[in-house]
């Protein structure tokens, strides 16, 4: 019972830089300075008419999101390196020694949104407007993407992987819910 909580404590961890960066887009596009940065990633790009992956997905969104994703990482590493709780609970010893260790953070970052832009690309491309529900893809999609761009700094246990595409899916779908409640979103998955 130990090992799967240190598991999911793990897998929970080691995500937050790509929650974060997940969610930066939509804060940043209600801060005042930022809100007029706007500029669609895809260049308002269309194939077969249809946009390639839609309104929300933007250069402001992509930069804050990777920024942020790098930043909580750093300050996940204070707090292992400041506190003994956290040095306790959460071992870097997998970490690659030819890389600097915020780089995780940032690739963390740029994989969340990655796989953010490429569900949105398959959702235009199955004809699923902007803002619209596609379960459980909304839920994994920048879970899928963490992992993928993290791959190419280090390689976490296969369990981390999939304790934590289970509960940051789980997390996502709350987070959906909560949005909707508090008028964010306009349906809660």
């Amino acid at each position: 019972m130990a090992t799967l909580l240190h598991t999911i404590t793990l897998a929970f961890w080691f995500f937050i830089p790509a929650g974060v960066a997940n969610a930066t887009p939509i804060f940043a596009a209600q801060v005042p300075g930022l809100r007029k940065l706007y500029a669609p990633l895809d260049f308002g790009l269309r194939l077969n008419g249809e946009q390639l992956l839609g309104p929300h997905k933007t250069w402001r969104g992509l930069v804050t999101g990777v920024a942020m994703g790098g930043l909580t990482f750093w300050l996940q590493q204070e707090l292992v390196v400041h506190s003994a709780f956290f040095a306790d609970l959460v071992n870097y010893t997998w970490m690659p020694t030819l890389l600097p260790q915020w780089t995780l953070g940032l690739m963390l970052g740029l994989g969340a949104l990655a796989g953010d832009a490429a569900e949105s690309f398959l959702k235009r491309r199955n004809h699923i407007e902007p803002g619209q529900p596609w379960f459980p893809y909304d839920q994994i999609d920048f879970t899928l993407g963490a992992i993928f761009a993290s791959a190419f700094v280090v390689m976490p246990s296969l369990a981390i992987y999939v304790v934590g595409l289970i509960l940051w899916a789980g997390i996502q779908t709350a987070a959906q819910y909560v949005g909707y409640w508090l008028g964010i979103k306009e349906r809660p998955i």
